[in-house]
């Protein structure tokens, strides 16, 4: 009768751990939920001070990086054609994730990414660029709620603010002075291919100094960018 006493006693005692586990648990994850919200909607209408990666470089770098932010207004509207040509030129036509691609990818057995331009904002402004498991099921998780709270043109603001575009050069404006020594609503087709082309690959790749490939994915980028005007894949982020 003892030991039966006992052994309910440590089934109970087991029971109320495992409860009182799964309440911490879920109280963590609503935390978090709230916390992300919180941000995703002040981000719609304040601009992110700084990111994650940014702090990293800078600290690499040990020194102070090269980055200003300015209005998709102030931007030359074949700069935001260019970066959707060669990032992601169903930007108009999905929710954040696009099927399709990463179809593509898995159907390839390619090892490029099959990122939207969402994901990469939701990736630099909320998480970290190491790859892993994890950032990319939180990636996914976020990405569609950013979408449901920002518009198209604000998320590619967004991104022609943060993406790095060069060693410890971050968005457009930065990436325009020093290549050009323009302001970026004064950057040619040419000058916002070069840059879009140096998108994938910034601390190797130079719009200055081009190298060969460079030029030619440039090439590239900027009949995808007149092209996306002319059918009207543009029209989500465009006056």
């Amino acid at each position: 009768m003892a030991k039966t006493k006992k052994k309910k006693s440590k089934s109970k005692r087991k029971t109320g751990l495992w409860q009182l586990l799964r309440r911490w648990l879920l109280r963590g994850c609503l935390a978090f939920v709230a916390f992300i919200g919180f941000f995703i909607l002040l981000f719609s209408v304040v601009n992110p001070p700084t990111t994650h990666t940014m702090w990293t470089e800078g600290s690499r770098l040990d020194r102070r990086i090269d980055q200003e932010w300015v209005p998709i207004e102030e931007i030359a509207p074949v700069m935001a054609r260019a970066v959707v040509a060669a990032e992601d030129a169903r930007f108009c036509q999905h929710w954040g994730i696009d099927v399709q691609a990463v179809r593509a990818v898995l159907d390839e057995g390619s090892q490029r990414g099959g990122s939207t331009i969402s994901q990469q904002v939701v990736k630099n402004v909320f998480l970290w660029q190491e790859r892993s498991w994890l950032r990319k099921a939180l990636e996914t998780l976020i990405t569609p709620a950013v979408e449901m709270i920002w518009s198209k043109r604000r998320i590619l603001e967004v991104y022609l603010n943060v993406a790095e575009m060069g060693e410890g050069v971050f968005g457009v404006k930065a990436a325009a002075r020093a290549n050009f020594d323009v302001a970026p609503d004064q950057l040619t087709a040419r000058q916002a291919s070069l840059l879009a082309a140096v998108l994938p690959s910034p601390k190797s790749r130079s719009a200055l100094k081009p190298s060969p490939k460079v030029r030619k994915r440039a090439l590239h980028i900027a009949d995808g960018a007149a092209t996306i005007r002319a059918d009207g894949r543009a029209a989500c982020f465009e006056d």
